[in-house]
């Protein structure tokens, strides 16, 4: 109850203080274990009950993460993905290696056992650190599914690299063949027990009143069936099958599938915050005291050295910006997997080979205190320092005008939440992929809930004028948003929303625009249309100062092909410029961009980024 209520605790505080919750739920391990008022001892679980505790909560989590990876979520950035866990987890590899090695004296067998662990990035850390910290889509894709990956990969070279450690006679054919074989019969049954849950699923007709309870019931007995029967199989076989499990389920078209994810998190949720309790009281802090200044100097060259290089240098080529690439290489916070398997391979060893055990459990946990406290602590101020956070856009309807905005402002990159009080329709825009929000928006809570305290841009797009600006006063007055604009479906209404400050949009006027448009400008009028697919018309504020006093001309010159400065606004007068117009800091462009890619350059490139 103890370790409950601390983990509940740990969860409430860091809420409060919109930072991760796992520096709090390692410091209060550390303070009712045996370095601090002795409450939770080993004895208490014994070596059997530890390693069962330990290895299904891990199966769990692991199986939750991978329920959320999709396959659209992991194309929207599967190039940097994919080199962060080939080129990136082999560079940090070889990194933590060397450093262990060379700094501690150990066997390369030791060195590499600690460098298999620390390539894990974990979803355990890596999500906490997401949900308080925007950033785009395509960053946070890259960081979830190397977590989830290297959770894996890291898992099971550490098992195949302890048995080098360990044999007899060892060889290093032994390590490859482990890991292998490990991996092929996790992936195999993980797959096999996540289509036939979802084919059960999908055909079993279950009562109405208790379908919800039993899918999620049959969801996490899948979790554990795949852990267990790969794990009985061939030992630590269980992560990859539980991974596997999640990502087939969590990609099929199974009943209540945002409920059954609601759930899971929940549980995930205490459960992580146990195992996290419990390791952290089994730590030793005189293992970490022995490593001293060197472990220090370690923590610096897997945290700085290892860690960042590989993620540039994985990350090549791809559709990431320089600041992007930065955030994810100065933000590789280890977590659950390399916490548990140390811990487990340290009870192992210290009979034998009390240094090696000493190095392990040292540096691992002297790495994981470092990134989960510093990393995650300061991920926000590292995100807004390099100008990562996206714009923060609330819609408010999640009608057809609220779903074509979502769809345009998310293509340009921005970060859209809906908010709708009709549970279908938030159901139907979850399943086409935008984060929603089920409630009354004329409540200031359920605008709370939405994040509308950071939002720059508030949209009230519903069918019905009295909403609209009882969401646009919310938003203009109690969350002080800086562009409020409003929906007027009755011309009469204009003057009202105007009262308020916001900028109204007749329904009317917008119909007659697009017709006029239609019939007179039909080239420009169809390219607009279908806009948020192909490139879009930008209005941005000239913040770099190289460009200022220079000709439109020049500027054009050098920006992403495809775009062109179509009119610049200056005191409040706009004109369309001809070449030799020179341009002054805070003038705002207006550009045409035939792609959304050229777009994102062009505002970068303009705001001096």
């Amino acid at each position: 109850m103890l370790v409950a209520g601390l983990g509940v605790t740990a969860q409430l505080v860091a809420d409060r203080l919109q930072v991760p919750s796992v520096g709090f739920l390692l410091v209060a391990g550390v303070l009712v274990g045996p370095q601090g008022f002795g409450v939770v001892r080993p004895e208490l679980f014994g070596e059997a009950g530890l390693q069962a505790i330990v290895g299904l909560s891990v199966g769990i989590i692991v199986f939750e993460g991978a329920f959320h990876l999709t396959v659209d979520r992991v194309r929207e950035a599967s190039r940097e993905a994919l080199g962060l866990v080939t080129v990136g987890a082999l560079l940090s590899l070889v990194g933590t290696t060397t450093a262990v090695r060379v700094v501690f004296g150990v066997d390369w067998a030791v060195a590499v056992l600690v460098g298999s662990l620390l390539v894990a990035t974990g979803p355990t850390v890596i999500t906490p650190i997401l949900q308080v910290v925007p950033v785009r889509d395509r960053v946070a894709a890259a960081l979830e599914t190397e977590g989830i990956i290297n959770d894996v990969v890291a898992a099971i070279l550490a098992v195949a690299t302890f048995e080098f450690v360990v044999a007899d006679s060892p060889t290093p054919l032994v390590v490859v063949e482990a890991f292998l074989l490990r991996l092929f019969v996790g992936v195999a049954v993980g797959a096999a027990v996540g289509w036939c849950v979802a084919t059960l699923l999908d055909r079993l007709r279950l009562a109405a009143d208790t379908a919800t309870q039993s899918a999620r019931l049959v969801v996490l007995t899948a979790a554990l069936a795949a852990f267990a029967i790969a794990g009985s199989l061939l030992s630590e076989a269980g992560i990859a099958a539980a991974a596997t499990a999640g990502l087939v389920l969590g990609n099929s078209d199974i009943p209540h599938r945002e409920l059954i994810a609601e759930f899971k998190g929940g549980v995930t949720l205490f459960v992580l915050s146990f195992v996290f309790i419990v390791l952290a009281a089994l730590l030793s802090l005189d293992d970490l005291r022995a490593l001293g200044v060197a472990g220090l100097g370690v923590v610096v060259v897997v945290v700085v050295f290892a860690r960042l290089l590989g993620a540039l240098l994985a990350t090549v080529g791809g559709s990431l910006a320089t600041n992007e690439r930065l955030f994810i290489g100065l933000l590789g916070p280890r977590g659950i997997v390399p916490a548990s398997v140390a811990t487990l391979f340290a009870i192992e060893l210290r009979p034998t080979n009390p240094t090696a055990a000493t190095v392990l459990v040292g540096t691992v946990f002297s790495v994981i205190f470092a990134t989960v406290i510093f990393q995650g602590g300061l991920a926000r101020h590292l995100a807004q320092a390099l100008d990562i956070v996206p714009t923060h856009t609330l819609i408010v309807g999640a009608g057809r005008v609220g779903t074509e905005l979502a769809d345009r402002f998310e293509a340009r990159g921005e970060e859209v939440v809906m908010v709708d009080r009709d549970a279908s329709a938030v159901e139907r825009v979850r399943a086409a992929g935008h984060r929603a929000v089920h409630g009354d928006a004329t409540d200031a809570s359920t605008l709370d809930a939405a994040d509308a305290k950071r939002a720059s841009v508030v949209v009230a797009a519903t069918a019905d004028d009295d909403v609209n600006m009882l969401v646009a006063q919310l938003a203009a007055t109690r969350f002080d948003v800086d562009t409020v604009v409003a929906r007027a479906n009755q011309p009469d209404n204009l003057a009202a929303f105007e009262d308020l400050d916001v900028e109204p949009i007749s329904a009317g006027f917008a119909v007659a625009d697009a017709i006029d448009d239609a019939i007179e400008r039909p080239a420009l009028s169809h390219w607009l249309a279908d806009a948020g697919r192909t490139g879009d018309v930008l209005e941005v504020e000239l913040r770099n100062d190289a460009l200022a006093g220079q000709p439109v001309e020049a500027v054009t010159d050098d920006l992403p092909s495809g775009c062109l400065v179509a009119m610049v606004s200056r005191d409040g007068e706009d004109r369309v410029p001809d070449g030799a117009f020179t341009l002054s800091t805070g003038d705002h462009l207006t550009l045409i961009c035939e792609t959304n890619d050229a777009l994102r350059e062009a505002r970068e490139y303009c705001q001096g980024d």
